[in-house]
């Protein structure tokens, strides 16, 4: 088996430039369908938990489902880059496609963000936009450091 195939025991990277010819051969033939498929299926299920969360949670003057889903999601990430990145763990190859780029990548949103954001703006309420835009951004990368350092501490 070659490096980077399902089932080989390392990990895939999607996040490959393929346009240089080594890191093509990374994901071509059957594990490019592997890695896709991994990353729609997870997609779905991801995407479905952010719609069935955000149909769940009443409307309110300010956008706070969608902050509430990018951060328990970067936290999320937090947590899975720490169990399947570091200290020589090895999980399947197809577990950071799959969880990570799909499930992950698909419940968090920054398309919804955007567009939180300009109907904040568009609704008169500059103060509102900036705070959720930093706010934001804030909450998204100290949930990804504190998720990954307990998760850390948790598995020494």
């Amino acid at each position: 088996m070659s490096p980077g195939s399902p089932g080989s025991g390392e990990a895939i990277d999607p996040d490959v430039d393929l346009h240089v010819p080594a890191q093509r051969a990374e994901v071509s033939g059957a594990r490019r369908w592997a890695v896709l498929a991994a990353i729609s299926a997870g997609g779905v299920v991801g995407a479905l938990a952010r719609y069935a969360l955000s149909r769940a949670w009443p409307a309110q003057d300010f956008p706070w489902v969608t902050l509430v889903i990018n951060g328990v999601g970067s936290a999320l990430i937090g947590v899975l880059m720490v169990l399947i990145g570091e200290g020589g763990r090895s999980a399947h190859p197809l577990v950071r496609p799959f969880a990570g780029v799909g499930v992950l990548g698909g419940f968090t949103t920054f398309s919804a963000y955007a567009l939180d954001f300009r109907e904040l703006l568009e609704s008169g309420r500059p103060g509102a936009a900036l705070g959720y835009a930093v706010g934001t951004v804030v909450c998204c990368v100290g949930a990804v450091w504190l998720a990954a350092a307990l998760t850390r501490r948790a598995v020494r």
